[in-house]
């Protein structure tokens, strides 16, 4: 099947990465602006995505609907295009590359074959394409997801594996729940030193016996309220993809806590771009401790 319109939902950092090398292709970009914000708005004419009026008009035009967005928004958005499908009687294949439990890519699987659409299981590690020298990689599973090999290359590379669907979303999962949550773990142990008064103890201490962490800290403690709102549901999602095989769920659902509090700060409305990059991640911490909730008295 020949790809000439892919639609895409939405145009975030993400989706603006893959529209712009989509289009580099030579394939046309589609999304719906409505009621998006200018943020949005400047990224989808960065990326040359063309707006349509509404879900109905996209589901008709595309030959393929790729869904990347803030997972907690996900399940919602796919039971939305699928409405428009029955609607129109157009079922382009649906690609959810989300961050994503394989639990909840069997769920939207199931809503998109009631439309009459293949579904597609996606994940997607690294930064976004044409943004570093190394590739993109978008691992895909299903039975249909091979039409994604006609998006290989620049700046993308599609990975297949198989024909379960679940398992690409388990792939991007169990990697998130080591990248992500390291650097939410790490952060809690800098915001906890500095709450006790130990910060620069353990400074130096990490120096001589944890330079590795401590160079990683201060790569990434400043810069995570950037995207922390974004990640809040992801390590929920993590959590529930630990939960499916027996593996306890707690260690992200404290990931996911982290990641409200650092979005609960100022810094939290920063994005990568607008973020303060010389802000010192000893200055950061300082303001993640005044946003701790106070532990509550004994009785």
């Amino acid at each position: 099947m020949a790809l000439n319109t892919v639609a895409l939902l939405s145009p975030g950092d993400m989706g603006e990465g893959v529209a712009a090398s989509i289009k580099g292709q030579g394939i046309d970009v589609i999304t719906v602006l409505a009621r998006r914000s200018d943020e949005t708005r400047t990224r989808a004419e960065r990326a040359g995505i063309r707006d349509v009026a509404d879900l109905a008009a996209l589901v008709s035009e595309a030959d393929l609907v790729m869904s990347i967005m803030p997972p907690e928004r996900a399940e919602a958005l796919a039971a939305e295009v699928a409405a428009a499908m029955k609607a129109t009687e157009k079922t382009p294949p649906f690609a959810d590359m989300n961050a994503i439990a394989p639990t909840t890519a069997r769920r939207i699987a199931a809503v998109m074959a009631d439309a009459g659409a293949d579904f597609i299981d996606g994940g997607i590690i690294g930064w976004a394409p044409l943004k570093s020298k190394a590739d993109t990689k978008l691992y895909v599973s299903g039975p249909n997801a091979a039409l994604m090999d006609a998006l290989d290359g620049n700046g993308k590379n599609i990975i297949q594996l198989g024909d379960e669907i679940g398992r690409a979303s388990a792939v991007k999962m169990i990697y998130a729940s080591v990248t992500k949550g390291t650097d939410s773990l790490l952060t809690a142990a800098y915001t906890a030193a500095e709450a006790l008064g130990v910060r620069d103890v353990l400074e130096a201490e990490w120096a001589t016996s944890q330079p590795d962490a401590l160079a990683r800290m201060e790569r990434r403690v400043s810069a995570l309220p950037a995207d922390a709102g974004r990640w809040i549901g992801e390590m929920e999602q993590i959590a529930e993809t630990y939960a499916s095989v027996g593996v306890t769920a707690n260690y992200h659902k404290g990931a996911a806590d982290m990641y409200r509090l650092l979005n609960s700060t100022p810094f939290g409305a920063e994005s990568r771009e607008t973020m303060d990059k010389s802000r010192t991640m000893q200055d950061s911490v300082k303001v993640y401790v005044q946003h701790l909730n106070p532990p509550k008295a004994a009785k």
